[in-house]
């Protein structure tokens, strides 16, 4: 009976896979996670600079390019944001990653996991930047700083709001 399953899970599979059938799913998994990149980048762009009156878009600290989705589940997303800053010493972008990930909590309305990254080779301490902006106790703890909370409500706020 055994051999009997298999050989119709193989016939199956074949068969869809000859059909374009497989193709096609894959291609619109593809195509839906394209499509919440371009929604997370619609929500991050807009973020200010902390020292300068442009946008991370503006100024090439986020592009397209820098989102990556991949789908954990249903409607349950791993969202990878690699982000680089404007020069390697940039002592703001650890302020950066944490207005990143603000904005992306308030805003997503999808259940996500959520890592940033500086790009590799776009900073002097990229490591210990990462592993800061991606600690939710460190995240909490910055954001129950008064100062630092301000900073990051003038970052991420729309200019509308």
């Amino acid at each position: 009976m055994a051999i009997v399953f298999s050989l119709v899970s193989l016939t199956v599979a074949k068969v869809l896979e000859f059909s374009g059938l497989v193709d096609n799913r894959n291609a619109l998994r593809t195509r839906k996670m394209e499509e919440k990149a371009l929604e997370v980048y619609d929500v991050i762009r807009s973020i200010r600079d902390p020292e300068k009156p442009s946008t991370l878009e503006e100024l090439d600290v986020v592009t397209e390019k820098c989102v990556e989705v991949q789908e954990l589940a249903e409607d349950e997303y791993l969202i990878i944001i690699k982000f680089s800053p404007t020069v390697p010493h940039c002592s703001l972008a650890t302020l950066i990653g944490l207005c990143l990930q603000v904005k992306l909590q308030r805003c997503l309305p999808f259940k996500h996991k959520l890592e940033i990254y500086i790009s590799e080779g776009t900073h002097s301490t990229e490591e210990d930047i990462n592993k800061q902006i991606n600690d939710k106790e460190r995240v909490a703890a910055a954001m129950e700083n008064p100062n630092l909370r301000e900073i990051v409500e003038q970052c991420v706020t729309e200019p509308d709001d």
